[in-house]
């Protein structure tokens, strides 16, 4: 997508942003011009990410942290403040997906990492990046959930499943509460997209599943991120506790 400046003067804040929808969301803000703070755990990439970034003429940096912490939430939205005053826009994205298995079969352990990734850490998120923007007066969020969260297409991912309708839910309850104060909250949910994650799954034939989208093919990271922009923008300023489902027409069949 060419550049715009739909976002010049935003600042955005990315969780999982050093790869897969995460790196090509960063990469579609700083095209409409956002500057961008990326939060991950692999410094290298992240810095990587950032370069891109910067090679589009906005401004950009990497912070390292895991968003499982409870502190990390608080200490990246002041590291946004520190460097550019504000903060505008968040995308929450940064997820875990449990080893496929029955339920029977999963541990406890997995269970806290699952929910820990995919729904404590965005509401200790949405908790720190809603005290700068109530503020402010205005912001917008996005919270990446699944189409899982929706209607689960995965045998052996009851876990991931549930957190992330757990997130539809929270984004749409929590959106009620501050949309009149301003700050517009929406989710997204990617179907069957060809990320680092979903590539490492198990899914033994991915031909098979392209084929059995209405779409007849995998998405693209690129894909997701041009709607979580689009969230971003003034363009979707009537649009508020929404679920925006990325999905090649899985739901629809």
């Amino acid at each position: 997508m060419a550049p715009t400046d739909a976002l010049h003067g935003k600042v955005a804040l990315i969780t999982g942003a050093t790869s897969g929808i995460g790196r090509a969301t960063a990469l579609a803000l700083a095209r409409r011009g956002a500057a961008v703070l990326l939060v991950g755990r692999d410094a290298d990439r992240g810095q990587a990410v950032a370069a891109e970034c910067v090679a589009l003429g906005t401004s950009a940096a990497f912070f390292p942290a895991d968003v499982t912490h409870v502190d990390a939430s608080p200490a990246m939205v002041e590291a946004a403040l520190q460097r550019w005053g504000r903060l505008d826009i968040a995308f929450n994205n940064a997820g875990y997906q449990e080893p496929r298995a029955p339920l029977a079969e999963q541990t406890d352990a997995i269970f806290e990492t699952v929910v820990a990734t995919n729904l404590r850490a965005v509401f200790q998120a949405m908790r720190a990046e809603l005290a700068v923007m109530v503020r402010q007066g205005s912001g917008v969020i996005v919270n990446n959930a699944s189409v899982s969260g929706v209607r689960n297409p995965n045998p052996g991912l009851a876990l991931y499943a549930a957190s992330k309708a757990a997130v539809v839910s929270l984004t749409r309850s929590v959106a009620m509460e501050y949309g009149p104060l301003g700050i517009r909250i929406n989710a997204v949910s990617p179907g069957r997209v060809a990320t680092p994650m979903m590539l490492a799954s198990n899914i033994a034939d991915m031909a098979v599943v392209a084929a059995g989208l209405p779409a007849r093919r995998l998405g693209r990271p690129e894909e997701v991120a041009e709607a979580v922009a689009w969230l971003a923008c003034d363009d979707a300023g009537f649009v508020i506790g929404h679920n925006l489902c990325v999905d090649g027409g899985f739901l629809a069949q």
